[in-house]
């Protein structure tokens, strides 16, 4: 049974650090989500043990092995782990902290300050 593609549904780009839709691109053209627009995918490994390079090409982000060849983004995630250093949780945290309302009513002591 064929099933067509919908329009917007053939390339979705995922965040490497969180798994959200991939709205920005960092500094190595890298489709992550805003949060994570500052972070940077560094030592990556291929199966074999050597560095990856991050390569971009014409239809998105690749690397390069010296010894096995060029992967894909997904291909790679697979057998590293990624995970963000800077706590983009805490910041979001201690914004909405900063944003907290208070009310005061009338019959309240600090209506008066």
């Amino acid at each position: 049974m064929y099933i067509p593609k919908k329009y917007g549904q053939s390339k979705i780009d995922k965040c490497p650090f969180c798994q959200k839709h991939a709205t920005a691109m960092n500094s190595q053209k890298v489709p992550v989500c805003q949060l994570h627009k500052e972070e940077m995918l560094d030592n990556l490994r291929c199966v074999c043990g050597s560095p990856l390079e991050t390569l971009h090409g014409k239809f998105g982000v690749f690397f390069s092995c010296m010894k096995c060849g060029n992967m894909n983004l997904r291909k790679t995630l697979e057998f590293n782990s990624i995970k963000p250093k800077i706590n983009n949780t805490a910041k979001n945290n201690e914004k909405n902290q900063a944003k907290k309302e208070t009310t005061v009513r009338s019959d309240d002591p600090r209506y008066f300050d």
